[in-house]
């Protein structure tokens, strides 16, 4: 397990790299250009910038999260070949450093949903959280003049500039099902993989947020049978996963231990982070530590143990804790305090396995 931590650079986010660098155990940073729109190419002088920066404090810039689809490509258009290509050249640029991996998503229009980022938990801290009737009444609209209304901050997949034709948007998919954009992502990694082989980067797509249909748009990396059908659509190592126990753990019918399992070879990057799921259909997320949420946080970090995961893990989301004033969801305190739980966890089953060995805790 290689831990590392996502910020969004210098000026566009609360966290600095001096405190990321006092989380032990933390390697490297998941960043992205934020300011750079969906299907423009990423520019190396840029790329080099950001690894300057990380160079300082001894980190690596193995993954990026994310380098964002253009809609033209989920949507089939005919000018999707501009993009690919464009998206072909930022790979290429991103070899440049020595990128490792790409997370990206394939979630129409949004990337992500939550009707509120402070939602109360029981302990005073807040966290985001979604209500199933708020979505099912809720005008996209007026969901979109909401999350853009958090001052400080641009939400990850919530950038004014591509929501700014949301109307048209949900016009184009009104006419796109399941099994078309299923098409176009395959169409996708047809293009995009061979070149990702060429150049040792692996894609790892990130499950829909959450998994089921949301304002009528369609919706394909949902559960364990379609993520077996899309790892399937290009035979490669290169086209895999992010496996987020977040994300697909708010549907029960999904198994994230069974899927960890089946698709080992496939996961790149994993986020590990615990949900509260209620009867009604609503969510809110939680402290990482298995008791306070619904996920079975021990068992999915022993699953990975027991398949020797040596790929890239970050604790995901966080609460907001001790006021910290602090991008929704991406503070430095409760993450960090997730990563020393996922430690707590993994260096328990690594040393159970060598119990029979001597420890010498004390040298002098």
């Amino acid at each position: 397990m290689r831990m590392v931590f996502r910020w969004f650079g210098e000026g566009n986010d609360s966290v600095t790299l001096p405190q990321i660098k006092q989380i032990p155990g933390v390697e490297g940073i998941v960043w992205a250009l934020h300011d750079i729109p969906a299907g423009e190419v990423w520019p190396v002088d840029r790329i080099q910038a950001i690894k300057k920066q990380a160079d300082a404090y001894d980190f690596h810039l193995d993954v990026v999260e994310s380098v964002n689809i253009h809609e033209s490509i989920k949507l089939g258009h005919s000018e999707r070949d501009y993009y690919i290509n464009n998206y072909i050249e930022t790979i290429k640029n991103l070899a440049s450093i020595d990128v490792k991996v790409i997370c990206y998503n394939f979630m129409p229009v949004f990337d992500w949903v939550r009707t509120n980022l402070f939602g109360s938990l029981p302990d005073q801290s807040t966290a985001l959280f979604y209500e199933k009737a708020k979505v099912t009444d809720m005008n996209p609209l007026d969901l979109v003049k909401k999350i853009a209304a958090n001052p400080d901050y641009t939400m990850p997949g919530w950038e004014p500039e591509r929501l700014e034709t949301l109307k048209d948007l949900f016009a184009a998919y009104q006419k796109v099902t399941t099994e078309e954009l299923m098409d176009n992502l395959q169409y996708f990694l047809e293009k995009v993989i061979p070149i990702c082989e060429e150049y040792d980067i692996k894609l790892a797509i990130h499950p829909d947020d959450p998994p089921w249909e949301i304002f009528g748009l369609p919706r394909i990396v949902t559960t364990q049978e379609r993520l077996r059908e899309i790892v399937n659509l290009v035979p490669s190592k290169y086209n895999g996963i992010t496996l987020c126990s977040g994300a697909l753990g708010v549907r029960e019918d999904n198994n994230i231990i069974s899927m960890i399992h089946e698709f080992k070879e496939r996961i790149h990057f994993a986020h590990i982070r615990n949900v509260k799921l209620f009867k009604n259909g609503d969510f809110i997320e939680t402290s990482h530590r298995t008791e306070d949420g619904s996920l079975p946080i021990n068992q999915i970090v022993e699953a990975y143990h027991d398949i020797g995961f040596d790929s890239y893990v970050r604790p995901d989301h966080g609460r907001h804790i001790w006021d910290e004033q602090c991008r929704p969801g991406y503070g430095l305190y409760d993450r960090a305090l997730g990563i020393m739980y996922l430690w707590g966890l993994w260096d328990a089953l690594r040393l159970s396995k060598r119990k029979d060995e001597q420890y010498v805790t004390n040298t002098h």
